[in-house]
């Protein structure tokens, strides 16, 4: 008997160890629909990194899946707490300052975060957008994001194979 539990130990705790990981660090998460094209494709199967909030903040453009009531949406985080946020001629300003976005996106119509009742971005908020900025339900719809409804960070397309690698 202690023989036969000495040869499926080693096996029991590498399936408690992935379980693990993947009940609480990383989860595959697949991109449905078309509002992060370019960056992303329907289709996609991406590596949801759970933990990646819990040491540090969101930080400007991170890839974010968002909890919605019947959905999870994958998002672009465009603006933070406390920031003044719009887009003029299809350019971002933070607090009123010219900001580059160093990925490929759609035409974003001219939008003021007025639009959603503040002036600024609410304490542990977010503002999110999808990247296909003409066919996207994001923040300019939905209004703020709450920190507690950002499942974590994804930036790692892993299938399929010709698509493999970091997101931008």
């Amino acid at each position: 008997m202690k023989e036969k539990v000495r040869v499926i130990l080693p096996y029991i705790i590498i399936i408690v160890t992935v379980l693990f990981i993947k009940a609480f660090i990383v989860t595959p998460i697949k991109v449905n629909g078309e509002s992060m094209q370019p960056t992303l494709h329907e289709g996609d199967i991406m590596i949801l990194n759970e933990t990646a909030y819990y040491f540090s903040e969101p930080k400007r453009f991170d890839i974010v899946v968002v909890n919605m009531p019947n959905e999870y949406l994958i998002k672009r985080v465009i603006g933070l707490p406390g920031e003044h946020i719009e887009y003029i001629d299809n350019i971002l300003y933070v607090d009123g300052k010219k900001v580059k976005e160093n990925f490929k996106h759609g035409k974003t119509e001219n939008f003021n975060i007025e639009k959603l009742g503040s002036t600024t971005i609410p304490d542990n908020c977010y503002l999110v957008l999808g990247d296909n900025r003409e066919n996207s339900l994001d923040s300019r719809e939905l209004g703020f994001i709450k920190e507690e409804q950002l499942l974590g960070k994804t930036s790692l397309i892993i299938l399929p194979f010709n698509r493999v690698g970091k997101a931008y």
